[in-house]
């Protein structure tokens, strides 16, 4: 428990072997300052279709696995999501070692204090050498820049350590089964007019290689991914609108 909210934590898994047992030991060594209770009720590890022993390392601690063989990070979360527990805040953690979950508290404050959903943005002076790629760089600066573009929203990245309510969580309606999972969550946001703060975290150097911006195939996936859900979003809340115009018209009729 945090602030006494249940707090559950979805790590999306596949092919970590070398990294989940890391990642899942400082989640779990995670106490409150003062009370020295455990921070994280519940880890919820979506073993995403993998090929290693990531399954079998995440067995070895407490948590919950449940088991996506469709290939996707949004399909992976929505696994999670889909365990029935408890919720009142929603934790996101890659299983790469790539954040330092010794940051969650941080995260966890701001949701104390009102927000809905806090980013952890992953700030040039916090930030590793070799933690982002050159396309992982060009694609959160160029995501970013839309989503200020479009919607007048102060973003800098689309970091994956973040933390949501989950009322919030339930407004958003995430339907992205792919790379757009973490752009749909902050447009959408938006869009409800939910509370979204960004927040520096530290972004280090991930163990194993990336999935996504390590192939020629992930980098093209994820770009296509990320750009077609921002433009769908937009050209459906633009429809929304135009629908809506045209029945204030109809109705002064």
């Amino acid at each position: 428990m945090y602030a006494d909210r249940h707090i559950s934590v979805i790590v999306p898994a596949h092919n970590e072997a070398p990294s989940i047992g890391r990642v899942l030991e400082s989640l779990f060594a995670l106490v409150e300052t003062n009370a020295g209770s455990p921070i994280v009720d519940l880890v919820i590890v979506c073993d995403n279709g993998s090929t290693d022993d990531t399954a079998r390392i995440a067995s070895r601690f407490p948590c919950v696995i449940v088991a996506e063989p469709e290939l996707g990070y949004g399909a992976a979360c929505q696994a999670a999501l889909n365990y029935p527990c408890e919720k009142d805040i929603v934790v996101f953690v890659d299983a790469d070692c790539s954040v330092d979950v010794s940051e969650l508290p941080l995260l966890l404050d701001r949701i104390k204090n009102g927000a809905d959903l806090i980013i952890g943005s992953r700030v040039p002076e916090y930030r590793q050498p070799g933690a982002l790629s050159i396309p992982q760089l060009f694609g959160n600066r160029l995501a970013s820049f839309l989503i200020r573009l479009f919607w007048h929203q102060s973003v800098t990245d689309l970091g994956p350590f973040r933390a949501v309510t989950w009322k919030g969580l339930q407004a958003i309606n995430m339907q992205d089964r792919r790379y757009g999972w973490t752009v749909e969550m902050q447009v959408r946001a938006i869009q409800e007019g939910l509370q979204m703060e960004e927040i520096p975290v530290s972004a280090l150097k991930r163990i194993g290689y990336s999935k996504i911006s390590g192939t020629i195939s992930g980098v093209l996936g994820a770009a296509t991914g990320i750009l077609g859900t921002l433009f769908k979003l937009l050209i459906r809340e633009q429809f929304l609108l135009l629908k809506r115009r045209v029945g204030i018209r109809e109705s002064a009729l």
